[in-house]
Order: C-alpha cells, then sequence, then structure tokens
C-alpha cells in the first residue's frame, strides 16, 4: 500500500553496520516516495546505532540537531594501527604491538587529558571537504594531505571496561568530534599503536537509541503508509522555549516582520537573550527559529531591543 500523503516529522532509525547514512536517507525516500528527507549527522558504514532523520518540513531544522551533543559506546583495540582509524583499515600481515599492561584505575587517569575540549584532527578517511574535494576521496587515489584540525569538546567520557586489547568507554562529546581520531591519538601516545573496533550512537540531544525503528522495519513502515504515529514534531525534537503570536501575524513571518509586544499571545518555557527561540501560533504550530533578543519575561516590555531575530522560517 502507497500513500500521495506528504509527511512531516523526526524518525529515529536504528543503523545497522555495513549502511552508509546517506543510503539509509535514500532507502527512506523510496519507501516514503517523498524526496525532501535528509540526516541530522552522519554516523560511519561500519558503526550503528541512532540516525535522527528529518522529513519534510522538519528537513529545515537538520542545521539544529546537528549541533546537539551526541553519546557513543566505543570499543578500542590497542597493538594495531589502521590507516583509516577503524578495522577496514589494519593491516593484520604486521604482527601486533603489545597493549598497555594497565588497570582500569590507571586508564581511567590517563583518560583525564582528553576530558574537556581538545584539537582533534579530521581522520583521512572521512567526508570532509579539502580544495573541493572529500578526504576521503583523496586518500584512496593516496594523495598526501593534511586533515584539518578542528576544536571538539569531550564532555564526559567513562571507561567501562580494560581487557587487554579491548577498552570500552562511553563517550558524550560535541557535534563534530570524531572517536576514531580519539583511538587513533591514544594509540599514538601510548605507542602501540589502536583502532576503533565498534561504535554504537546511543543518543543526539534528548533523543535516545531505545526509541529507534530498526532500518528495515521502518521501510516496512513506510511502505504501508503507517509512518504518522512514528514522527515526531520539530518542535519536540527541538526543545526549544516559544514566542506565540496572533494568527493575524501568521501572514507576515514568511517576510520577516518584526515581532512587536502587541502580536504576542503567550510564552512557552524559559529562555534568554541569545537563546534559540520558535516561533509559534496559537494552536502550537511551529513558525520559524530565531533568537530571542529578550529573556522570556521581557517579551511584553522589550525596550529598544528586538524580541525575535529570525534564523529560519519554516512554513
Amino acid at each position: 500500500m502507497h500513500s500521495n500523503k506528504f509527511y512531516n516529522g523526526v524518525v529515529l532509525v536504528n543503523k545497522p553496520a555495513g549502511v552508509t547514512s546517506h543510503d539509509t536517507v535514500l532507502r527512506i525516500r523510496r519507501a516514503l516516495k517523498q524526496r525532501r528527507v535528509g540526516h541530522t549527522g552522519t554516523l560511519d558504514k561500519r558503526a550503528t546505532g541512532l540516525l535522527v532523520v528529518c522529513v519534510g518540513r522538519a528537513t529545515k531544522i537538520v542545521q539544529f540537531v546537528s549541533d546537539f551533543d551526541k553519546v557513543y559506546e566505543a570499543e578500542i583495540r590497542f597493538g594495531r594501527r589502521s590507516r583509516t582509524f577503524d578495522s577496514e583499515g589494519v593491516d593484520r600481515s604486521q604482527p601486533p604491538s603489545p597493549p598497555p599492561e594497565w588497570s582500569t584505575e590507571e586508564f581511567d587517569q590517563y583518560l583525564s587529558r582528553y576530558r574537556g575540549k581538545i584539537i582533534q584532527k579530521v581522520p583521512p578517511f572521512s567526508a570532509v571537504h579539502v580544495d573541493g574535494k572529500r578526504l576521503h576521496e583523496l586518500a584512496r587515489k593516496g594523495e598526501e594531505v593534511d586533515p584539518p584540525e578542528r576544536e571538539v569538546e569531550i564532555k564526559d567520557l567513562r571507561l567501562v571496561s580494560y581487557r587487554k586489547p579491548a577498552l570500552r568507554l562511553r563517550v558524550k562529546c560535541s557535534s563534530g568530534t570524531y572517536i576514531r581520531s580519539l583511538a587513533e591519538e591514544m594509540g599514538n601516545d601510548i605507542g602501540c599503536g589502536a583502532y576503533l573496533a565498534k561504535l554504537v550512537r546511543t543518543s543526539v540531544g534528548s533523543l535516545r537509541l531505545k526509541d529507534a525503528l530498526p532500518l528495515s522495519r521502518l521501510e516496512r513502515i513506510c511502505m504501508m503508509a503507517e509512518i504518522d504515529e512514528y514522527l515526531i514534531p520539530l518542535d519536540r525534537v527541538l526543545g526549544f522555549g516559544a514566542i506565540q503570536v496572533t494568527d493575524d501575524f501568521r501572514r507576515f513571518v514568511v517576510s520577516g516582520r518584526p515581532v512587536t509586544p502587541e502580536d504576542i499571545t503567550g510564552v512557552q518555557g524559559r529562555f534568554a537573550a541569545g537563546d534559540n527561540v520558535l516561533l509559534k501560533d496559537r494552536h502550537g504550530h511551529a513558525l520559524a527559529i530565531g533568537t530571542a533578543g529578550v529573556g522570556s519575561h521581557e517579551t511584553k516590555d522589550p525596550g529598544e531591543r528586538e524580541i525575535f531575530k529570525y534564523v529560519r522560517v519554516l512554513n
């Protein structure tokens, strides 16, 4: 059964190993027969876990969800190096190096150097662009490229277990963090080499893997036109505070008309000046995403300040 309905919302997918994030989106597009589908952050082909997929109007919030913190469960194996920083690029013809003879306490103490803000090199086998070309395309051609560096933040790094040569970790990190690079750096630092053997993404912001659908099941649901009950409204995904406006104001949103105290019918949640905030109609329909120019308690008396600065119109 297929439907001509145009769907809007966010769906949580449990991506299997061996399928790229891009291919996951293509499969959902085909199953839905709807072109406007996109994901909010690449998960490596060999990795599994939570892939947040936006459908229809929800594709307009991809940039905001992409900025959410991520949580991973990772297994790093010591004793071998990998040109791809994961199991794909390991040269098993070479003898392994001895892994560290450390206790879990010693490892936990060692991990403290990676907690907080760190500078990380992007893996050479990644989709990041350098001079207009993806790094992995250049790497596969054997071209020498110095991968760019970026500042990322490891907000929580917990040791789960260490049983030689496998170190299991739970990592909460900022957007743009490569766990593969973390494994490579640890291996180089300790001296025996290391690579990322397994990776599972368990959360993106407040979204959890336990609520995700396996890709194969989601495809069947899409083809049966039964996806409605699994689509999460975009405002619930974002979790931003909101300014509610009158029905009359709704038609002016597309032109970016400034919001005045007279246009406001209410405020949802708390926010400070500079926070991301939604503009909603009185029925709760999200009209735009912007930046608050005032705090939630100041919308009726903003003085000379701009109440709402438009970032993205959602209609």
